[in-house]
């Protein structure tokens, strides 16, 4: 029996996710297996290694991504693991899509709460 959990998340873009996943340190192989309980695996364009066996991947489901993992035994917090890789997914989107359409950033911040204040203008 399978104990692979798969989980939606709005990533499209799978050449930013990549880069995300090495800026929050992860050792990340493509197009491999992701290894779960018993030896169980399943194939994922992303796969982030652990050492305890119990890979976290990320494959293309239609348009997005979804993670997929025996949670169980990665043994993480997968709220916090979805929450960080999403807020600098959507960071790093944002930041491609400013550059891409002429604008640049006049301000960006941190607030207390930790969401990320961006202010763009372009001239026209």
């Amino acid at each position: 029996m399978s104990h692979f959990t798969t989980i939606k998340v709005q990533i499209k873009r799978g050449e930013i996710l990549h880069e995300v996943l090495q800026e929050l340190g992860y050792q990340v192989e493509c197009n491999t297996d992701v290894r779960g309980y018993r030896g169980d695996k399943t194939q994922a364009e992303y796969v982030i290694r652990q050492k305890n066996g119990y890979d976290l991947g990320f494959r293309r489901n239609g348009e997005n991504y979804e993670i997929v993992a025996d949670f169980w035994g990665a043994k993480i917090n997968e709220q916090k693991f979805v929450n960080s890789i999403s807020q600098k997914y959507a960071h790093k989107t944002l930041m491609a899509t400013v550059q891409e359409q002429g604008f640049n950033v006049e301000d960006e911040e941190v607030l207390a709460d930790g969401t990320v204040r961006v202010v763009v203008g372009r001239w026209v």
